[in-house]
């Protein structure tokens, strides 16, 4: 077996488990040829060498992703791993912690559009209570 694949192996289950089954297995099946090369690099690359690597523990992780993920301006990404960050026992309260010191580094702009990402998704898990109309 090729370290990729052994990679790949490897990752498959961490992917899964922080970002749901559901969303990685739709992107396996909706994957054709072209993409599916992605799909396996960022599999075992990502996910099998990165997240598989056990000096850091998940929570770690996703508290370095989202402050990356905000540097870099990657909004949909934010999302993703927002709820990835609540499947990894992240609170609301640290999710806030993290991206208002991401933000005094990488500025308003960045900020904010990771605090309206992160809340999208929070929302949408259950994890704050949607605001009524007309508040």
């Amino acid at each position: 077996m090729s370290e990729d694949s052994a990679l790949f192996d490897k990752g498959m289950p961490i992917r899964r488990a922080v970002l749901g089954a559901e969303y990685v297995d739709a992107s396996m099946a909706n994957a054709d040829e072209f993409m599916m090369s992605f799909q396996r690099a960022t599999t075992a690359w990502a996910w099998g060498w990165a997240w598989g690597d056990p000096t850091l523990d998940r929570r770690t992780r996703s508290m370095l992703n989202l402050a990356m993920l905000t540097a870099a301006g990657k909004t949909a990404e934010i999302k993703l791993h927002v709820k990835g960050a609540l499947n990894n026992g992240l609170s609301v309260a640290e999710i806030k912690a993290v991206l208002l010191h991401a933000t005094a580094y990488c500025g308003i702009p960045a900020g904010l559009d990771a605090f309206k990402a992160a809340h999208e998704v929070l929302v949408k898990e259950g994890a704050l209570p949607a605001k009524a109309a007309g508040q």
